[in-house]
């Protein structure tokens, strides 16, 4: 591994319990698509708003 590769944390997957495809608009303005009824947060900002939304559900896979 490289000395200067930066470390990346692993994906967290979310459930949409009402839309099985749309696009949120995070308060940054930021996108973040749903597809197939699941959304991937990749960044803290969009875990937390992933994870205090009523629509959305974390998966343990």
């Amino acid at each position: 591994m490289e000395k200067n590769a930066p470390v990346l944390s692993p994906a967290r997957v979310f459930r949409d319990k009402v839309y099985t495809s749309r696009t949120l608009i995070l308060p940054s303005g930021a996108a973040l698509p749903v597809a197939k009824g699941r959304v991937n947060a990749t960044t803290d900002d969009q875990l937390q708003y992933l994870s205090t939304h009523p629509d959305f559900e974390r998966l343990t896979e």
